[in-house]
């Protein structure tokens, strides 16, 4: 059972999963209020966990043990496209999430009525 956590697929996940629901929380603190900011809160959000879950997965073929130049020296540009497309499977994780997230975001306005 502890595989599962350690090395297995869950911890990742459940990481992804905390993240999508953090990341607009946090944007949220310093985002100005209104329709449209929410609109490009939701940008932003989304482009930061898209990197972020590149980079998440670009961590954990390091921590396995493939080194990333080897995979630029087999691979050149096709290495990034790869973590992208992993990052956009992963919004299968954290997208749900973020998107109940910015729902909530509203709630908390004091200027803006929604």
């Amino acid at each position: 059972m502890g595989e599962v956590f350690s090395t297995g697929l869950i911890l990742p996940a459940m990481a992804l999963a905390m993240l999508g629901w953090a990341v607009p929380r946090v944007l949220a603190l310093w985002w100005p209020e209104g329709v449209k900011w929410l609109l490009g809160l939701a940008l932003v959000s989304t482009v930061v966990m898209a990197v972020c879950g590149a980079g998440f997965f670009a961590f954990l073929y390091s921590a396995e043990g493939v080194s990333l130049d080897d995979l630029y020296a087999t691979g050149g540009l096709s290495v990034p496209v790869h973590f992208a497309k992993l990052s956009l499977i992963s919004a299968l994780l954290w997208g749900p999430l973020m998107v109940l997230s910015l729902a909530g975001v509203p709630k908390n306005w004091v200027k803006e009525v929604w």
